[in-house]
């Protein structure tokens, strides 16, 4: 087998940002997902979110698109929460989503901030590029180079600079 380390952060919202990922919801949702990441030879370091949106922090083999990795990933959490009626309403994902990559270094900050997704919501500590599910306007043609930092807060403020 080929060496590779491909790491994304994912993001996406249920339909119309509705909150469907009540406490009831959400736990069954989040083991669907592991489930069928891990069944796709995926490895799962974080999941977390809100009433509205989940985040992932994962590494994907390079044999599979990212875009049919969420495909599959969302597609089974909805059509199990509906048949076995986990969610009182008819339970439906958002069809945009957000894909961020980053290098091995920046693993732990990524999983640190989707672990801490409720408490970051609820202090409004948000790193806006990374709660993004849609195309920017105008679409970003290229970033600026920038350092490369560990410290938590330098990287804290790095991402929040580019969203």
């Amino acid at each position: 087998m080929s060496f590779w380390r491909v790491f994304c952060h994912l993001v996406w919202s249920t339909k119309h940002r509705q909150p469907l990922l009540n406490p009831t919801v959400e736990p069954y949702a989040h083991e669907i997902m592991r489930s069928k990441a891990i069944q796709l030879n995926a490895t799962v370091f974080a999941l977390n979110g809100t009433e509205n949106h989940v985040h992932l922090v994962v590494a994907i083999h390079p044999r599979r698109s990212i875009a049919e990795f969420i495909r599959q990933v969302k597609g089974v959490t909805s059509y199990r929460i509906n048949q076995e009626k986990i969610s009182p309403v008819r339970f439906s994902w958002q069809n945009e989503y957000g894909v961020f990559s980053f290098d091995e270094k920046r693993l732990p900050n990524y999983v640190g901030y989707v672990e801490r997704q409720k408490e970051h919501h609820a202090q409004q500590r948000l790193i806006p590029i990374l709660e993004r599910t849609e195309e920017p306007t105008p679409p970003l043609i290229r970033d600026a180079t920038v350092g490369y930092y560990v410290e938590d807060t330098v990287w804290r403020d790095e991402m929040v600079m580019l969203g």
